[in-house]
């Protein structure tokens, strides 16, 4: 890699060499399906500043999991089967502020992503996302820095410009008259 410093001091863990400079970003996936987790998981080995630390394949077990291992960063599906992943990464957020979490989603509604970063989300990627840009958003993440997707912001910013509903714009003594 381009990115490696000559003259950084490495440790050989296993087998695997990592820098000395910091302890690896603790990465816990959430997803229902096994074959994406297994995907995931197979990125993160190939970079020796990630350590996946868990994998939860339902709300519940996230939070659960989350209290076990305290990871850095997790990668959060927005789809599960028992709560959706926003409650999940509410959830998360209030017991464990320091935890960022990164909406990962096949969908790129604006409602989704707008609900996923209320919920607390750093970052919303779409599941198409190449190994190094989600690499590269976990780091992000991990120091506090946002990574959303060109298609999530575009989508945003489409959701923000979005006319007020009909009647919400009214005033209280607008609507008594009407």
């Amino acid at each position: 890699h381009g990115t490696r410093h000559a003259l950084e001091e490495r440790v050989i863990e296993g087998d695997h060499v990592t820098t000395s400079t910091s302890p690896p970003i603790r990465v816990m996936l959430v997803d229902d399906h096994t074959m994406v987790r297994r995907g995931l998981a197979t990125f993160l080995k190939v970079f020796d500043d990630m350590q996946l630390v868990g994998e939860a394949e339902s709300g519940e077990a996230a939070i659960q999991l989350c209290a076990e291992v305290l990871p850095d960063v997790i990668l959060m599906d927005m789809v599960l089967p028992d709560m959706d992943g926003a409650a999940t990464t509410r959830a998360i957020r209030q017991k464990f502020p320091q935890v960022q979490i990164i909406a990962l989603s096949s969908f790129k509604e604006g409602k989704l992503i707008k609900n996923a970063l209320e919920a607390g989300a750093i970052g919303y990627l779409l599941k198409d996302v190449s190994a190094d840009d989600l690499v590269r958003a976990i780091r992000a993440a991990h120091a506090g820095r946002a990574t959303l997707s060109p298609e999530a912001a575009q989508a945003l910013v489409e959701e923000s410009n979005l006319p007020p509903a009909p009647g919400l714009d009214l005033t209280e003594r607008e609507r008594e008259v009407l």
